[in-house]
C-alpha cells in the first residue's frame, strides 16, 4: 500500500495515538468500578445494570464497520476527534444521570417518568456514545498508524499505540475505584471527563490530517461489500476470526470467571478475599498484555511472516489457561493470567500490523473496522457463556476448552497467513 502518511514524524503521530487512546481508555476503565454499583445505590435492576455495561460494546460492534467507511472517506483526523469529543460527552452523561438519580422524587416534578428512569436512561444514551466515539477512535488509531508506517517498522510503531490502549483500562479501573470511594462517584465521572478532553486537546494539536488521495476513491470497496470482502479473502477471514477467539478468550472468558474461579479455588492473597485478588490477577494481566506491546512488535518486523509470532503467543494463551484448569494454586493463577497476557497482545500486535500490511489505501479504515468487530463479538459472546459452562463442567473443562480453541486458532493461522503480506487484498467486485 502506499504511505499517504509521508511528510509526517512517525513517532509524533503515534505518540499523539499513544496518549489519545491512553485517556481514552481510562473513559472506558471507570465505569467498571462505579457502574456496577448503580443498583445499590440509584435503584436500578440487575438487568439494567447488565444493559448498561454491555450497551456500549454492542453499539460498538455496529458502528465499527460505517466508522471505518467514514475514515476512508473523509480522512482519519476529524472523525477521531469527533470520537474523543463523544467519550467526553458520555462522562458527562454519567453525571447527569447520577445527578437525576439522586436528586430524589421532587427532581422531575411535572414529568411522567420517575427519577430512577430518567436515570437510566441518562446512562444507556452516555454509554451507546461512549460506543460510537470509541469505534472512531479505536479504528482511526488503526487506521492512522498504518497510514505514517510502512511494513518494515509497522509492528514496532503499532506495538507502541496497543500499549496505550493496554494500559488505558486498568489506569482508569484504579483512579476510578480510588476516586469513587474518596471523593464520591461525581468526582470520579468527572475525572473521566478530564481524561477525554486531555485526549481531544493532545489529538487536535498533533494528529496529523491523512486526508484521501482525491483520485484514490475509484476502486475503493463499498461498505455493502465489506461482509462479502471478509469472507472472500481468506487471509482476512483468518485475521478476524483469529481476533474473535483472542477476545472471546481474554475479554469474554477470563474477565467473566476470575472472580467465581479464586473463589471456588479459595485463591487469596492476605487479607484479600476473591474480589480483591480477582482484580490484582486482571491487573497483572493487563500489565504483561503492555509489556507485549513493546516486545513483540520488533519481532513481528524482523520475522519472515507475522504468523511467526502469532502462532507462539496463541500458544502462550492457550498455556495460560492450562495452567488456570491444571494448577489452580495462588502461583498457578500469576502464571497462568501472566501467559495470557503476552499471548492476548503478541497474538493482536502481529494481526493488526498484517492487515494494515494488505489493506489497500482506500480501504485500511473499513478492514479496521472489521477487525474490531470480530474482536467486539468475541468480547460480547464469551460473558454470556463463561458462568453457565463454569457452572455445568466447572472451570477445569472449560478452561481445557479455551485450550483447544488455541489449537484451532493456531491452525487457521498457520493455514491462512502464509506470505509476507505485499499482496494486498482485492477491491470486492460490485453486486448490483
Amino acid at each position: 500500500m502506499s504511505a499517504s502518511g509521508e511528510g509526517h514524524d512517525t513517532r509524533t503521530v503515534v505518540v499523539s495515538l499513544v496518549v489519545g487512546v491512553f485517556f481514552g481508555g481510562m473513559v472506558g476503565g471507570v465505569a467498571f468500578p462505579t457502574l456496577p454499583r448503580l443498583g445499590s445505590i440509584l435503584g436500578f435492576s440487575a438487568l439494567v445494570v447488565g444493559v448498561i455495561l454491555a450497551i456500549n460494546r454492542a453499539t460498538r460492534m455496529i458502528v465499527n464497520a460505517p466508522a471505518g467507511a467514514i475514515l476512508d472517506r473523509v480522512g482519519t483526523r476529524k472523525p477521531m476527534l469527533v470520537g474523543f469529543l463523544f467519550e467526553g460527552l458520555a462522562a458527562i452523561g454519567y453525571l447527569v444521570g447520577y445527578h437525576v438519580g439522586r436528586a430524589g422524587p421532587g427532581a422531575l416534578a411535572g414529568l411522567p417518568v420517575a427519577p430512577s428512569t430518567a436515570s437510566a436512561a441518562s446512562f444507556l444514551l452516555a454509554r451507546v456514545i461512549w460506543g460510537i466515539g470509541s469505534a472512531f477512535v479505536l479504528v482511526g488509531a488503526f487506521s492512522t498508524v498504518t497510514k505514517v508506517t510502512t511494513p518494515a517498522n509497522r509492528g514496532k510503531w503499532t506495538g507502541y499505540m496497543r500499549g496505550g490502549q493496554s494500559l488505558g483500562m486498568p489506569a482508569g479501573l484504579v483512579v476510578g475505584g480510588l476516586a469513587a470511594d474518596v471523593l464520591g462517584f461525581q468526582a470520579a465521572f468527572a475525572i473521566a471527563g478530564l481524561a477525554a478532553a486531555v485526549a481531544l486537546v493532545v489529538s487536535f494539536f498533533i494528529l496529523p490530517d491523512l486526508t484521501p488521495d482525491e483520485n484514490a476513491t475509484e476502486g475503493e470497496t463499498r461498505l455493502r461489500d465489506v461482509p462479502r470482502l471478509a469472507v472472500a479473502d481468506t487471509r482476512v477471514f483468518a485475521v478476524g476470526a483469529t481476533n474473535f477467539v483472542v477476545r472471546f478468550l481474554y475479554a469474554g472468558i477470563l474477565l467473566s470467571t476470575a472472580v467465581e474461579y479464586a473463589a471456588a479455588n479459595d485463591i487469596h492473597v492476605g487479607l484479600l478475599d476473591a474480589t480483591g485478588v480477582s482484580g490484582v490477577v486482571l491487573a497483572v494481566a493487563a500489565l504483561f498484555s503492555a509489556v507485549a506491546t513493546v516486545l513483540v512488535g520488533p519481532l513481528a518486523d524482523r520475522a519472515p511472516t507475522r504468523s511467526h509470532v502469532v502462532v507462539p503467543s496463541i500458544g502462550l494463551l492457550g498455556a495460560g489457561f492450562a495452567l488456570l484448569a491444571l494448577v489452580p494454586t495462588l502461583l498457578g493463577t500469576f502464571a497462568g493470567v501472566a501467559l495470557i497476557g503476552l499471548g492476548v497482545e503478541g497474538a493482536n500486535l502481529p494481526l493488526m500490523a498484517y492487515l494494515g500490511d494488505i489493506s489497500p489505501e482506500d480501504d485500511v479504515g473499513k478492514l479496521g473496522g472489521v477487525y474490531n468487530v470480530f474482536g467486539d463479538f468475541g468480547a460480547t459472546v464469551g460473558p454470556l457463556v463463561a458462568l453457565p459452562l463454569a457452572t455445568a463442567y466447572g472451570y477445569t473443562a472449560e478452561y481445557l476448552g479455551c485450550v483447544l480453541l488455541c489449537v484451532l486458532a493456531i491452525g487457521v493461522v498457520a493455514l491462512a497467513i502464509t506470505d509476507d503480506g505485499t499482496a494486498t487484498v482485492k477491491a470486492a467486485p460490485a453486486n448490483d
